[in-house]
């Protein structure tokens, strides 16, 4: 997307809803909402880190909110919503970001009960809980009309060895975005989900360092990704926001896959 497209204001006047928004793709879209307009409100569990990324919205002019949320909480997700109205009044887009850096590293049989639900309740459950609240708000409130976008995962696509659980999550997270999406195009509301490949994360970074140091896992992912490097996290944001906008008002129900062309060979 061009320079110019990325500073337009076309956002302006819009409330936009990033969970996960402290880090990584969260931040990045939080930062491109704020850029293009929006209110924005940051949901995340660690508050440092929240409330650094809303001094950077403020900071260049813009308007933002913290709210501290663990998602596989109803009650915490209910408030998020209510927090989010009862400083901007609505709710426009939302971004079901947040997810656990767990469900990998070990074979099917080896994960334990407790790590299986840790994943399912954030990365699935999570969603779940957002989408219902956020749907319930742009439906009920004048103007109505609104866009969802879910982070899913390449390996919500199919499978990753030694990720059962986190690849069974995002692809839950893509099923629930298409059938909410074919639930919701008649009163307005779009939910999409973003399928992002390697993207520049804290959270890759980590995967790296399991895998033996970043150098080196860096140059093996590079490896199987035909534009031969990592994704930045502003693309992704970049696609997040246009599947947000006005531009991309006929599209519902899609699983919008940015991965520099890495499982183009498989689907």
């Amino acid at each position: 997307m061009t320079h110019e497209r990325e500073t337009m204001r076309d956002f302006e006047g819009r409330v936009a809803l990033i969970t996960g928004g402290s880090s990584g793709i969260g931040r990045a879209a939080t930062l491109a909402f704020a850029r293009r307009g929006a209110r924005v409100v940051v949901a995340a569990r660690g508050e440092e880190r929240g409330r650094a990324v809303v001094r950077e919205v403020e900071e260049a002019g813009g308007k933002a909110l913290f709210v501290a949320t663990d998602v596989s909480r109803a009650t915490d997700v209910e408030r998020l919503l209510r927090e989010t109205v009862d400083r901007f009044g609505r709710l426009d887009a939302a971004v079901n970001n947040a997810a656990a850096d767990t469900g990998v590293f070990h074979t099917t049989v080896e994960f334990d009960e407790e790590e299986f639900d840790r994943t399912i309740a954030v990365n699935l459950k999570g969603v779940w809980l957002c989408m219902k609240h956020e749907i319930r708000q742009i439906l009920g409130q004048e103007p109505t009309g609104g866009a969802l976008v879910n982070v899913s995962s390449v390996n919500g696509l199919g499978a990753a060895a030694r990720g059962s659980i986190y690849s069974a999550s995002k692809a839950g997270v893509l099923a629930l975005t298409k059938a909410a999406a074919l639930e919701y195009a008649q009163a307005g509301v779009r939910v999409n989900a973003l399928v992002p490949g390697a993207i520049d994360t804290p959270m890759l970074r980590g995967i790296f360092d399991h895998m033996g140091g970043e150098r080196a896992a860096r140059q093996q992912y590079e490896l199987r990704i035909p534009v031969a490097r990592i994704g930045r996290p502003e693309e992704a944001a970049d696609a997040i926001v246009w599947l947000c906008s006005e531009a991309a008002s006929y599209v519902t129900g899609h699983s919008f896959i940015v991965d520099g062309g890495m499982t183009a060979p498989y689907r």
